[in-house]
């Protein structure tokens, strides 16, 4: 089997740092790390057993991967200088999370995901045992059907764009009152709230949840493979210039929810909850969410 060029396949396995390995990271050895735990009434092992976990799962993983193909690897924190090729199929091995911090920097190669441990995680996104990725990825790469998850889209007014799987942030960077005018279809309002999120049928069992859970009228949530957003204002706060109708809907394929920043500093959008990687929305600013162009090809 080889790709439109001429090579081999090449599955990209991504993973990323254990607490283990943070822990040495910061501490040098492991001595001076079960000293720090040890200070704080913890125990290293703990650490040391999932870490144990995950490196069992990735050499089944590289083991899995048929010897024919080209392989590579990558950590989380250096997905945004990694160049993917158009035919990979990428291996994430690891918790949920792992698969929406890589969805956003594709364009539509398929992904393998990979659970250590049934005990440790849910296995949403990360369905597969480590022993199936041979025939997974042999199989992906002679075109099996992947299930298609819409992901959310920010884009603003001086040209910045930011994906997220899960659900999109906006708001004041210290989740304080964030000042701004929201306008979808015909309705407009101006808010001072905690902020808002955008999320999508894959994020709509976590963070969403939690806040549709506390509201009464809230629409239903978009299921996982819906091509649907919904948004959700987080506190609005009802004033002489602020209101509270206009909190929350579902957001149709097509369409957008807009929103024009009335704050001086603060203001950001980030998402799946990675802080650090945001946009900044000072007074004026305009950002629109929709649905992305591109969705994550999930291999299922």
């Amino acid at each position: 089997m080889t790709t439109s060029k001429g090579l081999p396949p090449r599955a990209v396995v991504v993973t990323r740092p254990t607490d283990f390995d943070l822990l040495l990271l910061r501490h040098g050895t492991r001595e001076q790390a079960r000293f720090f735990l040890e200070t704080r009434a913890q125990k290293i092992e703990p650490l040391e057993e999932r870490h144990r976990v995950q490196q069992e799962a990735l050499h089944a993983v590289l083991a899995a991967i048929p010897t024919t193909w080209r392989r590579a690897r990558v950590s989380r924190p250096d997905l945004d200088r990694f160049l993917f090729e158009p035919e990979d199929v990428v291996v994430a091995v690891g918790q949920d999370g792992l698969v929406a911090n890589v969805a956003k920097y594709l364009q539509g190669q398929p992904v393998v995901g990979v659970n250590p441990s049934r005990q440790l995680y849910d296995g949403v996104l990360v369905r597969h045992a480590p022993a199936s990725v041979g025939k997974l990825v042999h199989d992906t790469a002679r075109g099996a059907a992947c299930e298609e998850r819409t992901m959310a889209e920010a884009s603003t007014s001086d040209g910045q764009r930011l994906l997220a799987l899960n659900e999109v942030f906006v708001g004041h960077r210290t989740h304080q009152s964030a000042r701004y005018r929201l306008r979808y279809g015909e309705s407009e309002e101006r808010h001072s709230s905690s902020g808002l999120i955008v999320c999508t049928g894959t994020g709509a069992t976590g963070w969403a949840r939690s806040i549709s859970l506390r509201r009464d009228g809230c629409p239903p949530l978009p299921e996982p493979t819906s091509g649907d957003l919904a948004f959700l204002v987080r506190e609005p706060w009802p004033s002489v210039v602020t209101g509270t109708s206009l909190v929350h809907a579902r957001i149709a394929p097509g369409e957008a929810l807009v929103l024009t920043s009335e704050m001086n500093e603060g203001g950001v959008v980030f998402g799946d909850g990675i802080e650090d990687d945001h946009l900044d929305l000072p007074w004026g600013q305009v950002v629109q969410v929709r649905a992305a162009p591109q969705a994550l090809r999930l291999v299922a």
